[in-house]
Order: structure tokens, then sequence, then C-alpha cells
């Protein structure tokens, strides 16, 4: 037993960490990871809106020593939270950002959640302090206020000062992922299988179904197998995060691999084998490890039909989940069609045959489908960033749903006083507790809640003056018409029938 735990020791060695960078759409995310990679990808995002996952890595010298840390950078958008849920699962560490100058926001508390309940170790960066309007006090304070006790605030959470744009606080921040990746102790044993997390996914014309994946444990090897739930690929290519190809890869570090032989689930295991038989077992055995979301249907209800195209298996698995939300009680989202990549005239055909809907994130439409589009008078939108797309759903979802005739209250009247009647026509006195009052209306008459029948009101006076119209809170004499005899503490309400949807 001894000579064994000595060999695990062999063979376990320190890992540099994952790092998942969350927060709030405009905190700055993408801009910090931007100034430590050099590079300027904020701009390639639709709106300045983080809208894939993407895991980079990068070097820093600490001590003397050259060490690793991975990033993998998270959606903003509330679409994207399960994705940033998945992510926080995959990091060591998790950095939530946060602007000196706008503080905590919802999105802001969405991420800690995240973090929580996968219980990872975060650290804060205030970012933007060289604005204005920085005051990272209050900012400390917005945090403490939401239960986020950063250091000498009475809490244990390290926080750092940082400016995304100028760099400033951005070394400190890095020395303080190493510090913090140290005293978690991560250890991986680079002589095993490698295994992890796929990251992200998408399906390339020329390459077919392409995956992301973050190593955290063993070493990666070309000629081996690698399987995910329901599906595996044979490792001809490894690249790294910057798309050189590479021999070998080991824990920790982001690579891609093209050739899949199915649909990959963004945040889901993989394992690798030696052996191609072992790998299709693998993936077939998990097939219903496959996460899958049904759209809520309702059996009453009708049907608003969609078409769905989206890049990356990521980004559908977004819009699906937002498409989700915009069911009601009268009308139901139905998923007709999902796939990867451009608008094709298949597409338009069975939006065609079910009546629906097409729509497209982030791909084209090839020319056959415009053509036919234009032909058959089929819908087609694309959008750039989701929460326009859900949006023009969510508005052409209102338009669909059917309308009901509703009764609403404008009035009600509590009588204090019966004056006289005469025939059908009674003189009484009476509070308006609710709304307001008009000559003419109809009033339905109810006594101990129990209706007993309806009156039209043919006069109002107020101080023996004739009126049109009364007030909430006002008393006044009225003459009502009704074969119903009132009584004091009877109830009266006028109501007016409206369309809702």
């Amino acid at each position: 037993m001894e000579e064994k735990n000595k060999t695990e020791k062999i063979k376990t060695i320190p890992r540099e960490p994952v790092v998942s960078v969350m927060g709030h759409i405009d905190h700055g995310k993408s801009t910090l990871l931007d100034y430590i990679r050099k590079k300027n990808t904020t701009e390639k995002e639709a709106g300045g809106i983080t809208q894939h996952v993407s895991a980079y890595e990068v070097e820093k010298e600490i001590g003397g020593q050259k060490r690793k840390i991975t990033f993998i950078d998270t959606p903003g958008h509330e679409a994207f939270c399960s994705i940033r849920e998945r992510s926080t699962d995959v990091a060591d560490i998790a950095i939530l950002v946060v602007s000196a100058e706008d503080g905590v926001k919802l999105q802001t508390i969405e991420a800690l959640n995240c973090i929580k309940k996968d219980n990872i170790p975060f650290i804060v960066a205030i970012n933007k302090i060289d604005r204005p309007s920085a005051d990272i006090e209050k900012i400390k304070t917005d945090l403490a206020e939401n239960e986020i006790l950063v250091e000498g605030w009475g809490g244990t959470i390290p926080v750092v000062a940082i400016s995304a744009k100028t760099g400033e606080g951005v070394p400190e921040l890095l020395e303080m992922i190493l510090l913090q990746s140290d005293i978690e102790e991560l250890k991986g044993d680079p002589t095993a299988l490698a295994e992890g997390f796929v990251i992200e996914s998408d399906l390339n014309p020329r390459e077919g179904i392409s995956a992301t994946l973050i190593i955290k444990n063993g070493s990666l090897k070309m000629g081996q197998f690698i399987a995910s739930y329901g599906s595996y690929v044979p490792i001809r290519t490894i690249e790294d995060y910057k798309g050189e190809k590479i021999k070998e890869a080991t824990f920790s570090s982001p690579v891609r691999i093209v050739g899949w032989s199915g649909e990959l689930k963004v945040g889901n295991r993989f394992k690798t084998f030696l052996k191609k038989e072992e790998a299709i077992k693998f993936a077939s055995e998990n097939q219903n490890s496959l996460e899958t979301k049904k759209v809520q249907n309702f059996s009453n209800g009708e049907t608003f039909g969609v078409v769905i195209k989206t890049d990356t298996f990521g980004s559908l698995d977004a819009v699906e989940h937002e498409l989700q939300k915009l069911s009601n009680e009268k009308i139901s989202v139905k998923i007709i069609s999902k796939g990867i990549g451009t608008i094709t005239e298949k597409d338009l055909k069975t939006a065609n045959i079910k009546n629906s809907l097409v729509l497209g994130f982030n791909v084209k439409v090839d020319k056959n489908a415009e053509i036919l589009a234009l032909r058959d008078n089929i819908k087609i939108k694309t959008y750039k960033i989701i929460y326009e797309l859900v949006d023009y759903v969510k508005n052409e979802v209102i338009e669909a749903t059917p309308t009901e005739n509703v009764e609403i209250v404008t009035g009600s009247i509590k009588l204090l006083r019966i004056f006289n009647k005469n025939k059908n026509k009674q003189v009484v006195g009476g509070r308006v507790n609710e709304g307001e009052i008009k000559i003419g209306a109809t009033v339905k008459i109810f006594r101990r809640e129990s209706l007993l029948g309806e009156g039209k009101i043919k006069e109002l006076q107020t101080q023996k003056i004739k009126i049109d119209l009364v007030q909430e809170g006002q008393e006044f004499g009225m003459m009502v018409e009704s074969k119903i005899e009132l009584a004091e503490g009877d109830i009266l309400k006028t109501t007016s029938i409206i369309k809702q949807k």
C-alpha cells in the first residue's frame, strides 16, 4: 500500500488553474481578457457582448518562473445563464468583475449564484477604476450589502482594483489568481488518459462537427479516441487555442478537435480511450445523459412554430432556453426543427409545411432559401444579438395570441341610505369605494357578495346639483332604475368589457 501511495505521488503533479471570468454585460469582462491577451475580440462580438464561451491560455511570470492560466470568457447576457453555470463547473477559480462606477447589478448576482452553486473560490475584480466617477470604497459597501464580503470588509474574498483599459492592477490580479491556485493545491496526472469538459461546439461544412475542450486531467495524444455523451472522434489533429496544430496537450489546456460523429452538448464531460470500440461504447452508454429541455406545451392552446439555425451548439442551447419561456396559457412556442449552420432550402420547406417562422442566430441564408422565402412568403429573421431575436419572437407571440373579452370593474358603490321608491325608480345615497361612476352606466347589484340582478343609473347628484361623473371617495345621490328593491349596505358595481391577450 505504501509503495502504491509513492507511485501516486510521483504521477500527480501541480496543475495550473482554469479560471472563469463572470459578471454583468458591460462591466468589462472581455476587455480584461483583451488586455491580458493583447488582442481585441470585444469588437468582434455583436453589440460588444460576449455571446460564446471561449477559452484562452496566458503566461504570467512570478518568482522568476513562467506559469500558465487558462481563462474562460463566459457570456454576459441572461439568455446564456445555463452556459455560465456550466462554465463555473469547469473552472477552478472564478473572477467576478464589478464596475467601479455601477456596482452590483442583477447579472452580478446571477453570476455569484452560479459560483456559489458550484462552491468554487472566487476573486472580485473591481474594474474601470480609471473612470472619473469610480468609487472603490462605495463598491465594497455595495458588495457587502449583497453578502459579498471582501478582505478588509469583514470577509475573506480577495479583491483587486483594476482598469482593463489601462492595465492598472491586472498584474496583481494574475498574481492573486496563481496565489489562490496554490492555496487550492490543484493536482493532475500527466500519465493518465485525458478527461475534461466540452466548452463549445459548432459545425463546419468542410470539417464537420468540431469542439473546444478543456482538459482537467491527463494528456491528449494523436491516435487516441475521445468520447462524450452520444458522440466520439478519432484524434487526427489537435489545435491549441491559437489554432496552431500540436501533437500533445495536457491538463488545464484548451484544445480544438474536429470530426465528431454527432452533436455535442456544451458542458458535458469527455473521456479519452486507446481503442475505438471503448470510445463508441462510452458514447452510446451515456447518450441518455444528454440534457434535453422540453418546450412547455399547453393542451388547450394554439401553437407558434419556429425553425432555428445557429452558429454553434452552445448558441442553439441558449436560444432554445429563451424561447421556452415565451409560451403562455393560450399559445405554445414549439421548435419544429433546429440545427447548426446556414439556413437552407430544406429549412424553408420544413417551415412552410408547418406554417412556421425561420430564425437564424449568427448564420447566413443561402440563395435558394432566399428565393423560396420570397416565392412562398415565408418569414426569415436573422440576428447577431440574442436579446433582439428573443424580443422579436416575444412580440410575434403576443400578436399571435388569441384575444378574449374580459369584464373588469370600473367602479364600486356602497349604498348608505334609501330615500324613496317610485315603481322601478329608486333614489338612494352612496359612496364610491373604487374607480368612478358615470351617468347612464349599468350596475350589477350585490348583497352579501351574492349577485341579485342589474340596474341602470338614470341620474347623479351632489349637493342637489346634477352631475355626470362621481370620483372615488365621494358621497352622492342617484336615481337607479331596477326591478330589484335596493337596501342599505348593497354594493353596486359598474363594469366594462375589454379585449385581452
